[in-house]
């Protein structure tokens, strides 16, 4: 257990019950260190992760792991109690809905991150909800949700380059067409269409990088497609700035996505994105200005949109460029760390680093 004086500062309990690998587990392990290196006092309590924990302790954000388990699972709410004693802190942030069913614990203001349309059941004990689209906000109001109770935050990912993977480590040919899809290998993420519009572009190989429950069948539909020989399954990577400099076009041929970090990551890298308009996309694109939309559940206009940018450079390099321009004006890192830090100090009147109030305080104590 993590004992600590209480100090002056805004201090933040995150608390996340998640999975191994997948996109809002991604974006905790960035927002978590960001926060950090804005100044603010924080600290975790996370399902058990070995890797999760070390990677936060290295950028300095004290960790304690849990079971967080099913029914029986009599241990985990206690030691959550302790640990909200021993921190003290003036906010808990919830990430998934096991973390969210263990509020209240205490009078502490309680908000939840929600990524995707949720029950809401399990988000009762909160006090506030924090949705990553203007849709999600919209779902929640429309379930009955006070106003004044949900807001939206952005995600953002990181702009670090790197050098592009070399082609050879994947048997991929230098000179070839090459397409990148990135996610949950699940069916919602519709990375059977992308096969499909493969099929459909008999030059074009295809790099997969994801994990999930339709890995085999996509596997066996590579196959029976007769793209097998094209399409490379890569598994979840940490390279992902890697993989997108080597490639030329991103595709997020999403049935559902209520938002689309993987649209947002294109931009930050400079890549230009086609994307089925499902609700996040279609939000974020600006059609033949930050990116091509296509209709959901078309195969043929996914490869059509592909073919389009593939056989035009300056259409592909203006729309990679309006896309680093929408990415540097609402999703950098600086940005959306603001916007938590700024909706943290309004929740609980205490000041955030980095805020005029912060500074306000500082000067008052001189």
């Amino acid at each position: 257990m993590i004992q600590q004086a209480r100090g002056v500062g805004l201090r933040v309990l995150h608390v996340m019950a998640g999975a191994r690998v997948g996109g809002a587990e991604a974006f905790f392990e960035r927002l978590l260190p960001a926060l950090a290196r804005a100044g603010l006092e924080q600290r975790a309590v996370i399902r058990r992760h070995a890797a999760r924990a070390a990677r936060l302790e290295a950028a300095g954000v004290p960790v304690v792991e849990l079971a967080f388990g099913q029914r029986l699972d009599f241990a985990t709410r206690p030691a959550l109690r302790r640990e909200v004693r021993a921190f003290r802190p003036d906010l808990v942030l919830g990430w998934m809905s096991r973390a969210a069913r263990l509020f209240p614990l205490g009078e502490i203001p309680h908000v939840a991150r929600l990524g995707g349309y949720y029950d809401l059941k399990y988000y009762r004990g909160c006090d506030h909800l924090i949705g990553n689209t203007p849709d999600l906000v919209d779902d929640f109001l429309c379930r009955g949700w006070p106003r004044q109770r949900a807001h939206y935050l952005p995600n953002f990912v990181t702009a670090e380059r790197m050098p592009p993977l070399e082609r050879s480590e994947l048997a991929t040919p230098a000179g070839a067409p090459l397409l990148l899809g990135l996610g949950r290998l699940h069916r919602d993420k519709g990375f059977d269409l992308l096969l499909g519009a493969l099929q459909k572009l008999p030059d074009a190989w295809l790099w997969l990088a994801g994990e999930g429950p339709e890995t085999r069948r996509l596997g066996r539909l590579a196959a029976e497609l007769s793209v097998a020989s094209r399409a490379r399954f890569l598994g979840w990577r940490d390279d992902v700035p890697a993989l997108m400099a080597a490639a030329q076009v991103v595709v997020a041929p999403s049935r559902r996505e209520p938002f689309g970090n993987v649209v947002v990551e294109a931009w930050a890298q400079g890549r230009p994105v086609v994307a089925a308009a499902a609700v996040g996309p279609r939000a974020l694109i600006d059609h033949g200005e930050t990116g091509l939309l296509v209709p959901l559940e078309d195969r043929d206009a996914l490869a059509e949109a592909v073919r389009r940018l593939l056989g035009d450079p300056a259409l592909a390099a203006r729309l990679a460029g309006g896309g680093a321009a929408a990415y540097e004006a609402e999703f950098t890192e600086q940005a959306v760390v603001q916007r938590y830090l700024g909706l943290f100090e309004r929740l609980t009147g205490v000041p955030a680093p980095g805020t005029r109030s912060a500074a306000a305080s500082r000067e008052g104590l001189h």
